[in-house]
């Protein structure tokens, strides 16, 4: 069977006690970084045996995990931290585990985008997850322009060396919406900024950039609403 295990984004108290038993019980655990993931287990007391599994390796590593799954092993996937298959590898095995007739199941837990969602203020009954914007700036604004006339809320994940330009290009795009900034969420140091796209820029010009950062835009929908009340 395989178990798709969500791990904390930052809090380890985060960790579901489903998770950590799981964790325990399975025969591997597929991780997308094994030294991290090592020391989570480490923190947790946890022995299970670890494999790779990554972005650059999936295909090679997909197939290792297959054939464990068919020979009637359990395999734990995790990442990093989060929610398997979210920004993160998963998808494929997922796909091909299905296709294979495996059971699959998963212990629900952390994700970004959601806490970044309900903590924006933004509406929250519709929305677009994008992920991680493209590096290149280029390519970053055609993901803006394909969103622009999009109802819903928008969510990206950005790194804090391109957050500055991510919300420069989206000002210059979107026009200057409302919309929140979330970065170290669930640590020590989390925080959370509301405003418009062009109160958001002010803000990081000042501010110490770290961590990585969930960027929430409203969508035209809200737009036109507001509009529509401004003009009434």
């Amino acid at each position: 069977m395989l178990y798709l295990v969500a791990t904390p984004i930052g809090n380890l108290g985060d960790m579901s006690e489903r998770a950590v038993q799981t964790l325990r019980d399975v025969d591997w655990i597929a991780a997308e970084d094994t030294r991290k993931t090592g020391r989570l287990l480490k923190h947790l007391k946890i022995s299970t045996p670890q494999m790779s599994f990554y972005e650059h390796n999936e295909d090679t590593a997909g197939g290792r995990i297959m054939n464990l799954l068919e020979q009637g092993a359990s395999v734990a996937l995790v990442t990093t931290a989060g929610t398997p298959g979210i920004a993160d590898p998963g998808f494929t095995l997922v796909r091909a585990a299905i296709a294979q007739g495996i059971e699959c199941t998963m212990i629900p837990g952390a994700s970004a985008h959601t806490m970044a969602l309900v903590l924006s203020g933004l509406p929250v009954h519709s929305f677009t997850f994008r992920g991680f914007l493209p590096r290149k700036a280029g390519a970053r604004r055609r993901c803006f322009e394909q969103d622009a006339t999009s109802p819903y809320t928008l969510i990206y994940y950005e790194s804090p060396h391109r957050i500055q330009k991510a919300v420069a290009d989206a000002l210059d795009l979107f026009g200057d919406r409302p919309a929140a900034l979330c970065n170290d969420l669930t640590k020590l140091y989390e925080h959370v900024e509301r405003g418009t796209l062009s109160e958001l820029l002010a803000y990081l010009d000042k501010a110490r950039v770290q961590g990585e950062y969930v960027l929430c835009i409203g969508g035209a929908e809200l737009v036109a609403k507001q509009n529509k009340a401004s003009a009434s």
